[in-house]
């Protein structure tokens, strides 16, 4: 990919996190050589001005235009692109950059739309190279480098992987973007009007690749639990849906190095009981919600709409924790993800940039093909992470 034009093209730099992914790019990256992309000239025109940046390329591509997509691939050693809900806008795209080499990296959290284009694209970017990542910022990154550090700790002290892992949400500071809620309800009302795809959202397994047997993993928690590894109450952890999965397909893609019957689960910490309960029913009644079209319209109109999110001192004063403890029935560790800025906007931005730069300029062990941050980037992704103040540490 030496003579492509840029290092990153960021597809849909006018859009609410896409802007925050090029607000960063701008300030701490001056050497990068980069361009934003859309459908909208006058859209970018507005984020090139903003960044003081009247130099700064702009490549008009629409999402259902091959064409244009495919004259973006061709410019650049990789995309960025935050243009969601991905299952309605993000085939084309995905199905371009692996034709044409061109490496990927996106903010997904839609399990049934990756589970329905794998066996289609996978051997595709197998052939030609490209290497296409989902689920790269706040959903899926914590979740999946906490196992891959924890385990690289654990073998390193006692010799062995661990057999099991909990990931645990803690404490957190942050607001909604109104992408997040348009990817939701699109998902929410697929699954309403497909089994099959309610049944791929349900399946613990659902990101499994199609040759490897699953495992004994249940669907993820629903109610409410007491954790005696953490001595605390436990509640449903939203995000738990896609990350759970995403780590089974980590472990998966590298060969299952921590055996078959590894389970993996995750929910919310919770301060009490009282507390736990209140999460789990509200948050029940939330997604039952998102399934009937009356309420789904009811939340649309309590809920942030596309373009919207929380403001720069909200993003910028928000934090989280996330903590994950593994275990082989005789030893136990545990290790933190501690974050800076909140982790849906400020941190999330950041990680999918770090992770489309990892792409463009780091020497990594995979090939082409369809993989999880940790398969795909693991080690040098953990070495970028403290860059954007997001760090991994043992804590006991």
């Amino acid at each position: 990919m030496s003579d492509r034009q840029y290092e990153i093209i960021l597809y849909g730099a006018s859009g609410f996190t896409g802007r925050l992914v090029a607000e960063y790019l701008a300030t701490a990256h001056s050497d990068l050589k980069w361009a934003i992309a859309g459908r909208n000239h006058q859209k970018l025109e507005q984020i090139r001005d903003k960044l003081m940046m009247p130099e700064l390329p702009i490549v008009i591509a629409d999402s259902h235009d091959t064409e244009q997509l495919t004259q973006m691939a061709r410019q650049t050693r990789t995309v960025i692109s935050t243009v969601g809900p991905y299952a309605q806008y993000g085939t084309p795209l995905l199905e371009t950059c692996a034709r044409e080499g061109t490496h990927y990296c996106d903010l997904t959290g839609e399990a049934q739309w990756m589970a329905g284009v794998f066996e289609r694209i996978n051997p595709i970017a197998q052939e030609s190279g490209a290497r296409l990542v989902h689920c790269c910022g706040f959903d899926s990154i914590p979740s999946d480098l906490s196992v891959y550090f924890l385990q690289q700790e654990f073998k390193a002290r006692y010799g062995s992987y661990a057999s099991r892992i909990s990931g645990r949400m803690g404490r957190a500071s942050g607001g909604v973007s109104g992408g997040t809620v348009a990817s939701l309800m699109f998902v929410a009302e697929q699954a309403s009007k497909d089994t099959r795809i309610r049944d791929t959202v349900m399946d613990p397994y659902a990101l499994y690749p199609a040759n490897v047997t699953p495992g004994n993993d249940v669907p993820d928690q629903a109610g409410i639990a007491w954790d005696e590894n953490f001595e605390s109450w436990t509640g449903p952890f939203v995000m738990a849906a896609i990350n759970t999965k995403v780590v089974r397909r980590s472990h998966a893609l590298a060969g299952l190095p921590y055996g078959e019957d590894f389970r993996y689960d995750e929910s919310q910490l919770c301060s009490s009981r009282t507390k736990a309960l209140l999460s789990a029913g509200g948050l029940g009644a939330v997604m039952a919600g998102t399934f009937f079209s009356p309420t789904r319209a009811i939340l649309k109109k309590m809920l942030p709409d596309p373009g919207e999110g929380p403001d720069e001192a909200t993003r910028n004063n928000g934090f989280f924790e996330f903590w994950a403890h593994g275990t082989d029935g005789t030893h136990h560790l545990k290790v933190k993800v501690s974050g800076q800025r909140d982790p849906g906007y400020g941190a999330t931005s950041r990680m999918l940039a770090q992770a489309g730069l990892c792409l463009s300029r780091d020497t990594l062990n995979v090939g082409g093909g369809i993989w999880t941050p940790a398969s795909a980037m693991g080690d040098e992704l953990l070495r970028r992470l403290p860059e954007v103040d997001i760090h991994f540490s043992v804590e006991g």
